[in-house]
């Protein structure tokens, strides 16, 4: 398949219809337009964009060196440099982000992400990440001026499927290693205003960079039916 590098080639303008307005993107987000089958991403933080690239459906993003979103909770680090490619949501409505996410593990904390992103003091992330002992584990982190740091389940494959959503009171975390079987990971309540954000984003805090290989991703307007099988 032809592959196509993105970066000045990219759009940085507004996709028609569909798309928020520059007063609601987050705060150092970019326009843009990287589109997949299943969802458009129309904000670019960090320069995400011109980190893509694509391969029909199959979106590879790439991050620099010691980049990461995360403020520790004791309040002595702040960082949000990660690459993030952003999708609006109409938070009064149910939604449904999934993505089979494969991540380049080079150095402790390398990840692919999913993210639920207001600003950069509040936001969701959803990870497969190496750990300190070097596993691949699901990792999520809740920033309400800080962060908070949960690790769950290890995963030995290569690649994980990963889903978000919400049925406009309650957001889900679930993963699964054949998309068919859904593990919950956990429930948040959702207290976010009615514009909100959902990305996709790589990571390497320690490391010199790396990248996910993301494909399949989708974004529908409907939540689950059950909150504990995530079906």
């Amino acid at each position: 398949m032809k592959k196509a590098h993105l970066g000045l080639s990219l759009l940085l303008l507004f996709a028609a219809g569909g798309q928020s307005s520059a007063q609601d993107a987050p705060a150092g987000a970019e326009a843009c337009l990287v589109k997949l089958p299943g969802i458009s991403f129309s904000r670019s933080l960090n320069g995400a964009a011109g980190h893509v690239t694509l391969d029909g459906g199959t979106l590879k993003l790439a991050s620099g060196p010691k980049s990461d979103y995360f403020r520790d909770p004791d309040g002595t680090l702040a960082i949000g440099n990660a690459p993030v490619l952003l999708a609006p949501i109409d938070n009064t409505q149910p939604f449904t982000l999934t993505a089979r996410i494969t991540p380049t593990f080079r150095q402790t904390y390398d990840a692919g992400t999913l993210y639920v992103y207001l600003d950069e003091k509040r936001w969701l992330k959803f990870a497969l990440e190496m750990d300190e002992r070097h596993k691949t584990r699901i990792v999520t982190v809740r920033t309400l001026g800080t962060s908070d740091d949960n690790n769950h389940d290890v995963v030995s494959q290569a690649f994980v499927h990963l889903k978000i959503t919400s049925d406009t009171k309650v957001i889900g975390f679930y993963y699964s290693l054949d998309d068919k079987t859904w593990q919950l990971v956990r429930l948040f309540r959702n207290d976010y205003p009615a514009s909100i954000w959902v990305g996709i984003s790589s990571q390497s805090p320690m490391g010199e960079g790396s990248s996910t290989t993301f494909e399949g991703v989708s974004l529908n307007h409907k939540s689950v039916a059950d909150f504990r099988l995530g079906l």
